[in-house]
């Protein structure tokens, strides 16, 4: 069986640690499972894009790879991500106070800045060009900045996505500054109106950037929800998205 945790992870150099990480998934191992025997744990540090955690038990052995990003972290992090791991790879409820030490962790502006600069030197965005096959997404961003951002508003990498995703229209990412729709949306029986109001929330999570307040991380500010008012036809555009 393996578990994947796509938390994401930073180091913090400053904060030393004063128990190994195998040390540290064995005491949870055992609070977890008191009458088993702690097996041989493998911990293994890998330079992830994403700074992904696994773990997995397999033929006695309980191997545990997490992003190397995270090698410096502190005792109390490590614990946190070790709890929610095995908490996970046993099927028991995640303890609450793991989740948000760990999301606090990764909440904190060093952490997040870090983890922007991983994926952004390590990963690679798969994007299309701007101009599809129907819409021309260049265009486009330029009509609406015009119209809503006084054509102030930088543009920043913009195409269509590989896939033609159903559930996720439109993402903004941060890390690669790049606009990304579904070519879904690029066919001619999808009206323009859907398509530049998914684009217009896009550029919205660009003007309105994602809100860390403690453990909890806020994408649609109250700002950005009076902002998306603005944009005309908003009902005739959710309706459309809503009918695909």
């Amino acid at each position: 069986m393996q578990v994947e945790s796509p938390l994401l992870v930073a180091q913090e150099p400053s904060e030393a640690s004063s128990k190994t990480p195998p040390e540290i998934y064995a005491e949870v191992f055992r609070e977890l499972r008191p009458r088993t025997p702690i097996p041989l744990i493998d911990v293994k540090f890998r330079r992830y894009a994403n700074a992904t955690a696994k773990i997995k038990w397999k033929n006695g052995v309980l191997e545990v790879r997490i992003a190397d990003s995270l090698a410096g972290a502190p005792d109390l992090v490590m614990h946190a991500l070790a709890e929610i791991l095995l908490s996970k790879l046993f099927r028991k409820p995640v303890p609450p106070h793991a989740n948000d030490r760990y999301r606090r962790y990764l909440n904190r502006r060093d952490v997040r800045r870090h983890l922007d600069l991983v994926r952004q030197v390590r990963g690679r965005k798969q994007v299309e060009r701007a101009q599809g096959s129907v819409y021309d997404l260049d265009q486009m961003f330029e009509d609406l900045n015009f119209q809503y951002f006084h054509g102030l508003m930088a543009k920043p990498l913009l195409g269509w996505s590989p896939n033609a995703s159903r559930t996720l229209l439109g993402h903004y990412d941060p890390s690669h500054n790049a606009i990304v729709l579904s070519r879904i949306l690029d066919r001619p029986q999808t009206p323009r109106v859907a398509v530049e109001y998914v684009l217009f929330h896009e550029m919205l999570h660009l003007r309105h950037p994602a809100e860390h307040r403690g453990a909890r991380r806020c994408v649609h500010t109250k700002e950005f929800k009076e902002e998306e008012k603005t944009f005309e036809k908003l009902g005739e555009a959710r309706e459309a998205l809503r009918r695909l």
